[in-house]
């Protein structure tokens, strides 16, 4: 079996749905990683893009739509951004002298 290195690629303005009840719109393309398969979803943002990797596994439902669509879609179901992890302040209530195990 032999693979067709010049093989189309997915590449198209689209609606995403995604388990947990979360809509994304933007421009989907297929995007290797460490030799798995994912999603890179370019959510327009202004004058900017967000871009967000997705397993395909995490898709429940692709719409291929318009860029017009997926434009205004895009606007009112933007992602969150992220956070830093903060991690809470090491505690200093050991007495090193009293130690045991």
């Amino acid at each position: 079996m032999t693979t067709d290195q010049n093989a189309e690629t997915f590449n198209e303005w689209a609606i995403l749905e995604l388990f947990g009840h979360i809509r994304r719109a933007g421009r989907v393309r297929e995007q290797e990683i460490a030799g798995q398969g994912f999603l890179r979803l370019d959510i327009p943002d202004g004058d900017s893009w967000i871009t967000q990797l997705i397993s395909p596994k995490a898709i429940y439902a692709l719409t291929p739509t318009t860029e017009e669509l997926a434009r205004a879609a895009a606007t009112r179901w933007q992602p969150e951004p992220v956070h830093p992890w903060e991690l809470p302040a090491a505690s200093t209530d050991i007495d090193d002298e009293e130690t045991t195990f």
